[in-house]
């Protein structure tokens, strides 16, 4: 059977492998039923609809035809490295590195540098529309973790809450 667009086909591989992993790794825990849901029970759910999505989503990269098959281009690196880092700095940011001596610093800046850092991945850069973005996203996580959930997460850094 020939591929007939291999971007369809390989995003169905990854979606179908990180499915599979997931409901793989989440039989660790206990699952439960449908009505005692266990801590598995989610991620179990999840994985296997990721996979299922997957199949079908590869199965339509075999059956419809494309004009030029949809080839791979190569690797977008700069956006990789950019999107990799944002999130690596939202982690640090927002709990810190104590080994090394990095503090916490809190979600609104861990959330503010997020946004900055992952728009640089993009081929176009507006200051305040990046700002504005962050600004709704910051509050929007502040009222669905803190005040909804009532989660305890340090919102501000240390040095200005005392």
């Amino acid at each position: 059977m020939k591929i007939k667009s291999q971007k369809d086909f390989f995003a169905g591989v990854m979606f179908a492998v990180v499915g599979v992993a997931f409901a793989w790794g989440a039989t660790t825990y206990n699952v439960g039923t449908g009505a005692r849901m266990g801590p598995g029970y989610f991620p179990l759910m999840l994985g296997i609809l990721m996979a299922i999505i997957g199949l079908g989503v590869m199965f339509t990269g075999l059956t419809v035809e494309t004009e030029d098959g949809e080839k791979i281009g190569k690797w977008a690196w700069k956006q990789v490295v950019y999107i990799i880092g944002a999130n690596l700095a939202f982690g640090v940011l927002l709990g810190g590195l104590p080994s090394i001596g990095v503090p916490a610093m809190g979600m609104i800046i861990a959330i503010y540098a997020l946004v900055i850092i992952s728009s640089l991945a993009g081929e176009h850069f507006n200051l305040k529309d990046v700002l504005i973005l962050a600004t709704i996203l910051a509050v929007g996580s502040y009222v669905a973790f803190i005040w909804a959930l009532k989660l305890q997460i340090q919102v501000w850094p240390t040095f200005i809450t005392g």
